[in-house]
C-alpha cells in the first residue's frame, strides 16, 4: 500500500501519546502510523488495542535512547514526519530518579533528531520533526494576571522540567543550525481517559474508590491550568499539519484550578457515583509536607494557537458580544460583575450563578478578551463532572483504578 505520509509518533502507548495514535490512525487512513513505545510502567496497549488492526497502523517496541535501533527503524519505513511524544513525565519520579529523566528526555530527544537528519539527508522537502513538550519549563507564575507566553523566558524548576527544557533546546538548535523543519508545543496539564494512575486525578479517584488517604501538598494551593487530552490531541493534529515552521505553539485548556478546589470536586463526584454520603470522600484528604521545588501556578495563553490556527479547547463556556448575562439550558443564569472594558485583556471578575432552585453562588473567574469573550472557571460546574464520567465509564480506566 502507497502512503501520503510515513509517520514516527514515539511513546504512543502512553496517555497522551494513545489519543494521538488513534486519531491520526482513525482520520488518516493515507497516513502509515508507526507507533514506537518501550511500554515502560506507563505505556500499555490495551490503551489502543481498539486500532491495533488497522491497515495503516504498526507498533514497534523500542527504546528511543538506542541510537542503531532508531537508525533501522527510519531505514525500515522511511519516514518523513516524527511525532515525538516519548518521556518520563511524573514530578516526583523525577525528585528520586533524576538521571532516568535526563536519560530519556535529553538523549533520547537527541537521538531522533540525529537520526532524522542522517536519514533526511539535509532534503527537507515535506518533512517535519514535531516534539511535545510541557509548560513546567516556564516555571511559576506569581501573579493571577500573567500568563505563559510561548516568549516566556524558561525557568524550570525539577529535574523533570529541565529535562524537558533541555530538549526543547535540542530542537531548537537543530532547526537553527541545520535548518531542521522543526514545531514545538507546550502544553498544560492533561485529563482524560487512560491516565496512569500515579497523577493527580486517577489516583483519586483510585483513592477514594478503595478509601485510601488523599495527599494534599501543602495548602493545596497551587493551580493548574487543566486540559482534556482528546483536545491536546486535535490541537496536535493541527499544528502538525499548519503549524508554521521553527515556531513554538502554547496549548491550554483556559481551565485553572487550584488542587483542592479540583480534588473537593472529585470527592463530591465520586461520592455520588458510589452512593455514598455527601462529604464521606472529604475525610480521605489529608495535607503533607510539601513537594522540594513545587511550582505555585501555571497557567497558558493559547491566543498564537488560536489566532494562527483556530483551535480552542471544546470543553469550555463561551459567549459572543453580550456582557450581561446567558442562559445555559434554561436552567442556570450567568451575569459578570467587575468587568472593565479599558483595562487589561485578562481580568479577574466575579462570575454570579444564579441556580434553577433560586440560590445565587458568586465564582472568580479569569475573563479573557480578544475576538470573542471567553468565560472559565476558576470552580467549575460542569467541565470536570463531565470528564469524570468519560473517565469513570473507560473500561480501560475503570479496570485500573479497581485494581
Amino acid at each position: 500500500m502507497i502512503f501520503d505520509k510515513k509517520i514516527l509518533i514515539t511513546g504512543g502507548a502512553g496517555f497522551i501519546g494513545s489519543h494521538v495514535v488513534r486519531l491520526f490512525v482513525e482520520k488518516y487512513p493515507n497516513y502509515q502510523i508507526v507507533n514506537l513505545d518501550k511500554l515502560t510502567y506507563a505505556g500499555n496497549l490495551e490503551n489502543i488495542k481498539d486500532i491495533e488492526n488497522a491497515d495503516n497502523y504498526v507498533f514497534e517496541k523500542g527504546d528511543i535512547v538506542d541510537l542503531e535501533f532508531i537508525r533501522n527503524l527510519f531505514q525500515k519505513y522511511q519516514f518523513d514526519s516524527v511525532i515525538h511524544l516519548a518521556a518520563e513525565s511524573h514530578v516526583d519520579r523525577s525528585i528520586t530518579e533524576p538521571l532516568i529523566f535526563i536519560q530519556t528526555n535529553i538523549i533520547g530527544t537527541a537521538v531522533l533528531l540525529q537520526v532524522a537528519k542522517e536519514s533526511w539527508k539535509d532534503d527537507f522537502s515535506n518533512k517535519l520533526f514535531y516534539h511535545v513538550s510541557t509548560d513546567e519549563v516556564y516555571g511559576s507564575l506569581e501573579r493571577p494576571e500573567d500568563f505563559f507566553l510561548e516568549t516566556t523566558s524558561y525557568d524550570p524548576r525539577s529535574p523533570y522540567s529541565a529535562s524537558k527544557a533541555s530538549s526543547d533546546h535540542l530542537v531548537r538548535a537543530y532547526y537553527n543550525t541545520y535548518k531542521m523543519p522543526v514545531v514545538i508545543s507546550n502544553c498544560s496539564n492533561n485529563y482524560g481517559p487512560n491516565q496512569f494512575p500515579e497523577k493527580l486525578v486517577p489516583l483519586f479517584i483510585n483513592n477514594i474508590i478503595n478509601n485510601k488517604p488523599l495527599p494534599v501538598y501543602g495548602e493545596g494551593l497551587n493551580i493548574r491550568d487543566w486540559l482534556y487530552v482528546v483536545d491536546h490531541a486535535i490541537a496536535i493534529d493541527v499544528i502538525f499539519h499548519d503549524g508554521r515552521n521553527g515556531e513554538t505553539y502554547n496549548i491550554g485548556g483556559h481551565n485553572e484550578w487550584t488542587n483542592i478546589d479540583l480534588i473537593k470536586v472529585l470527592c463530591h463526584q465520586m461520592d455520588k457515583k458510589l452512593g455514598r454520603p455527601t462529604g464521606s470522600s472529604e475525610k480521605l484528604i489529608s495535607y503533607v509536607t510539601d513537594r522540594a521545588g513545587h511550582d505555585m501556578r501555571y497557567a497558558i495563553d493559547a491566543t498564537k494557537l488560536k489566532e494562527e490556527l483556530g483551535w480552542l479547547p471544546s470543553l469550555q463556556f463561551e459567549e459572543g458580544s453580550s456582557f450581561e448575562s446567558l442562559e445555559i439550558e434554561g436552567t442556570e443564569t450567568f451575569s459578570i460583575e467587575g468587568f472593565n472594558s479599558e483595562s487589561r485583556p485578562r481580568q479577574q471578575v466575579s462570575l454570579n450563578i444564579k441556580r434553577a432552585s433560586g440560590v445565587t453562588d458568586t465564582v472568580p473567574v479569569i475573563l479573557r478578551i480578544d475576538t470573542e469573550i471567553e468565560f472559565t472557571y476558576y470552580r467549575n460546574r460542569g467541565i470536570l463532572p463531565f470528564v469524570l464520567r468519560n473517565i469513570l465509564n473507560s473500561k480501560n480506566t475503570t479496570t485500573a483504578h479497581a485494581s
